[in-house]
C-alpha cells in the first residue's frame, strides 16, 4: 500500500467515504481535535468533524486505532503540530461528555 500524500497545510484528514462514524477515533484523541457531527446520508446519523485542526499534536491515536482506516495524520517531517495545552485537553472533556460532539455553545478557554 502507498502512503497517502497530505493535503497542504493539513495535520489530520479523514476519507469519509471509508468512515463508518463509529467514533473510536473521537474518543482517542487527547486534543479535542474530532469531533462527531449531524449527517443525515450517512447510516448512523452522523459523521467525523475536525473541529480544532490546529490544536493537532500529532500523536497519531485517531489513525492508529480506526478500525477502517479512514483517518490520517500527516507526517511530522511535513507538518509542525501544536503542543498538547489545558483548552485542547478541556474541549477534549467537553466533546466527551457531550457523547463524542463539540457542543454548539462551547467556548474556548483562554
Amino acid at each position: 500500500m502507498s502512503t497517502m500524500a497530505a493535503p497542504e497545510n493539513t495535520p489530520v484528514w479523514v476519507n469519509t467515504d471509508r468512515c463508518k462514524a463509529c467514533d473510536i477515533c473521537v474518543d482517542s484523541c487527547p486534543a479535542g481535535v474530532l469531533s462527531m457531527k449531524q449527517e443525515p446520508t450517512s447510516v448512523l446519523g452522523a459523521m467525523i468533524s475536525i473541529v480544532a485542526p490546529e490544536s493537532c499534536i500529532g500523536c497519531n491515536e485517531c489513525e492508529l486505532v480506526c478500525p477502517d482506516f479512514a483517518i490520517y495524520v500527516a507526517e511530522k517531517k511535513e507538518f509542525k503540530f501544536a503542543k498538547l495545552t489545558d483548552a485542547s485537553k478541556a474541549r477534549q472533556e467537553a466533546i466527551i461528555n457531550n457523547g463524542w460532539r463539540l457542543p454548539e455553545d462551547y467556548k474556548e478557554a483562554n
